[in-house]
């Protein structure tokens, strides 16, 4: 064969395997005491072996379109993903009102919380693209309380990252109770998560002996990755702003740190 025709060859070869890779999405249901909850899973499918698993926790607003982004991003990024809802039924809201109500029900009950997010963690686990003994959650906003949370209650994850989220969801953390890495990655202009939270959460997790990096984006205020951010936050008057360099750069991040845990 000339080198023309390798050249040919090899080039055709790489637009078949470009073109029969594709990120495969699947809307689920599953079941918790008895209510239905919507899950939305996504994954390479050119990866013929196990990839590790993401579990993803929206923001206060519930199971929507952004959520299931990440979840593509995700599985674009190489890993087996899954969207959950905390809310059941796919619930969303409409006003910030009614997210604080729906919100409100899981941070202060935490066991019911965890319940819901470990029925979406056995989903993930059970689905042949996932690595089972690889997982890892991150979350946004109210979803970033909550994996941080989960990382207290000692649920096995080899990292959990917090975008724009609460900082103080649950008891905190014992020593050695935190199994994986905390990433976090806040707006420092986020009027929501004050100088005494992060001081404190900083010293919680320096004596719980967790292996964390806090991450502060300057002039990045509450929901900096979402684009619907400055919509919400002009339609509904509360301080939410997306930055799209805080926004690329918290998603590097992550990914670096997804790559440093799962080797």
């Amino acid at each position: 064969m000339n080198i023309n025709k390798l050249l040919c060859f090899l080039f055709l070869s790489l637009i078949s395997f470009q073109s029969s890779a594709v990120v495969v999405t699947e809307s689920v249901s599953y079941r918790v005491d008895g209510q239905d909850f919507k899950g939305y899973l996504a994954y390479d499918n050119k990866y013929k072996t196990p990839r590790p698993g993401i579990i993803v926790v929206h923001e206060w607003w519930g199971h929507n379109d952004y959520s299931r982004k990440r979840a593509r991003m995700l599985a674009e990024a190489g890993y087996s993903a899954i969207s959950l809802d905390m809310y059941g039924d796919g619930k969303q809201a409409s006003h910030p009102k009614d997210a604080g109500m729906f919100s409100k029900v899981l941070k202060e009950n935490l066991d019911l919380a965890e319940k819901r997010f470990m029925a979406a963690y056995k989903l993930l686990q059970s689905q042949p693209q996932t690595d089972k003994k690889q997982i890892a959650a991150i979350g946004y906003c109210f979803g970033g309380g909550i994996v941080l949370a989960m990382a207290r209650r000692g649920v096995e994850l080899d990292g959990v990252v917090s975008f724009h989220g609460s900082l103080g969801e649950g008891a905190p953390a014992k020593t050695d109770a935190i199994k994986g890495r905390v990433l976090v990655l806040n707006g420092a202009a986020d009027p929501f998560v004050k100088p005494q939270q992060i001081q404190a959460f900083k010293q919680e997790m320096t004596d719980a002996k967790v292996d964390f990096e806090f991450v502060n984006y300057p002039d990045a205020k509450h929901a900096f990755t979402n684009p619907e951010a400055d919509a919400f936050g002009s339609q509904f008057k509360i301080p939410l702003a997306y930055n799209k360099q805080a926004d690329e750069q918290s998603w590097k991040k992550m990914q670096m740190f997804f790559n440093e845990i799962f080797k």
